[in-house]
């Protein structure tokens, strides 16, 4: 079993491990079986934070997997896992949030989150089909009420430390003018194609931990590339290391001191991902990925609407794409 180094988050002592597991199978939750099994075995090799999200619909498989590893003894306890959620843009609304948290809760069977993100900066209408939607759905967010929502949350225990994903700068700036308990996470895509060097300084001035989503692309997603794992650079890397593309991938994420999210339901692969703890990559080997043309897979671009809150990418995005 691989002991997964953590790392601190927000004010408390609360640590998250800096390789976790992700639960988004495309289209979403088809594979139940494989999913519970995967996790099952990845808790068995030593993973032990589990990201999952409410659109994902593999809350109940995750919470299926957790009970099934207690049951073969590959944990002792729920306390030994690290437990991600997101709440979805059809409950981002202030008097929708502690609802949709406890249903979350009651799909993973489990008494509390250890981290609750809103999932994207924006709403849609409540009270209709979660995915897909039409873009005449979409609305603006109120991140002051929802965010005042998502600090009732953990102030009631239903969640040890709440957070964001896919936040730009501007938008973490917006929230943390208002907010008594900060954020303590923005999952954000990052790889060695998109390597938010500007979002990644702010979130370290700020006391905002990075959790890397997406670091392979998310190929065999609806907006996947191929373009990380076939980059000519990384390849010529990856083979002179006598590592795997993606492994080299995962190494340049975690050097950033962040924390990373990867998913495969492979065996084979669940294990390589975790071996990129025994060796470094060398200065000169950052600096050629530093000089990496920079291309943005997930783009939001179904959140964009002639007469939504966000009329282009770079007003969804604040210019950082």
């Amino acid at each position: 079993m691989v002991i997964i180094p953590e790392v601190s988050i927000g004010s408390s002592d609360k640590k998250i491990p800096k390789v976790g597991f992700g639960t988004a199978e495309f289209p979403f939750a088809e594979s139940a079986e494989v999913i519970t099994e995967s996790i099952v075995y990845a808790i068995k090799l030593g993973y032990r934070h589990f990201d999952t999200a409410a659109v994902y619909n593999s809350e109940k498989f995750l919470g299926d997997a957790i009970k099934e590893a207690l049951r073969l003894g590959f944990i002792n306890s729920r306390e030994q896992l690290f437990i991600t959620s997101k709440l979805w843009c059809r409950d981002a609304h202030p008097d929708c949030v502690i609802s949709a948290l406890k249903k979350t809760l009651a799909n993973l069977k489990l008494e509390y989150l250890d981290l609750y993100l809103i999932h994207l900066p924006i709403s849609l209408i409540a009270d209709r089909q979660n995915f897909p939607f039409e873009k005449e759905e979409i609305v603006g967010m109120d991140i002051r009420v929802v965010w005042e929502a998502m600090e009732e949350c953990q102030r009631l225990g239903l969640t040890k430390s709440i957070g964001v994903s896919n936040f730009s700068c501007k938008k973490l700036q917006t929230l943390l003018n208002t907010a008594t308990i900060p954020p303590a996470v923005n999952q954000v895509e990052m790889s060695p194609l998109w390597q938010q060097k500007k979002l990644v300084d702010f979130c370290k001035e700020k006391g905002i931990h990075i959790t890397a989503y997406s670091p392979l692309g998310a190929k065999g997603t609806p907006w996947g590339t191929n373009q990380v794992l076939e980059n000519q650079v990384l390849k010529e890397i990856a083979e002179a290391k006598g590592k795997t593309v993606a492994q080299i991938c995962l190494r340049w994420v975690y050097e950033q001191g962040g924390s990373l999210l990867i998913k495969s339901f492979n065996k084979e692969r669940i294990k390589q991902n975790l071996h990129i703890f025994e060796w470094e990559l060398s200065p000169e080997e950052l600096e050629q990925i530093s000089q990496l043309p920079q291309h943005k897979a997930f783009n939001a671009s179904d959140f964009i609407h002639e007469n939504g809150p966000f009329k282009s990418l770079e007003e969804f995005w604040d210019g950082e794409i």
